[in-house]
């Protein structure tokens, strides 16, 4: 059955969703099973994926689905129309997944999802001892930045240091699965070596 086909069996509230969720991951390019205000949506790509990879195809984007950690992930195939990172937004999405894969293992009753607070990623980006350090307005500029996308989301005032900040599996489609040793290594080569242009 084509895509026309499929799509015309839909009822009117059904192809309203398909055009939300579509418009959802061209705004945010992420979703997770794990957070409230896409897990429906997380689960409509789910019952019809098919449609989705034809419907994306068309403009040469790609629908990942990790059902093992409940996400999704929109990814262009020419990498057109991609976020170019500064290199402390490329640091920080680092440390948040060396965080997520420190702590997921310690988290029985979760589901995928970890908490960490603010000043443990900030702590982590000083423990680098990187030549030029982090301001804490620009840290959380950052985290809001990484909201949007649906890898991270702030339980309160992200300002305050205490604040928690839950981290989704997401984070494992944006930074793909290397192992810890990997990124540490990444992280270091960051020390004086890339410049804000060179960073993705």
């Amino acid at each position: 059955m084509s895509f026309i086909e499929s799509y015309e069996k839909f009822n009117d509230k059904e192809k309203q969703m398909f055009s939300n969720v579509c418009n959802q991951l061209l705004f945010n390019n992420f979703l997770s099973k794990d957070k409230k205000d896409t897990k429906d949506a997380y689960y409509f790509v789910l019952n019809y994926k098919r449609m989705f990879d034809e419907y994306f195809e068309v403009m040469g984007w790609e629908v990942i689905l990790s059902t093992e950690n409940g996400a999704i992930q929109l990814y262009n195939r020419s990498n057109k129309n991609m976020l170019r990172l500064k290199k402390n937004e490329s640091i920080i999405l680092i440390i948040l997944r060396i965080l997520y894969q420190e702590k997921v293992t310690s988290y029985t009753d979760s589901g995928n999802t970890v908490s960490v607070k603010v000043d443990e990623i900030h702590q982590k980006y000083e423990s680098l001892e990187y030549k030029k350090k982090i301001y804490k307005t620009d840290l959380v500029q950052i985290i809001r930045m990484f909201k949007r996308f649906n890898l991270i989301e702030p339980q309160g005032d992200v300002t305050r240091g205490s604040c928690d900040v839950i981290i989704y599996p997401t984070i494992l489609l944006a930074v793909n699965n290397y192992n810890i040793e990997v990124l540490y290594e990444l992280l270091q080569s960051y020390d004086g070596g890339i410049s804000d242009e060179e960073a993705n």
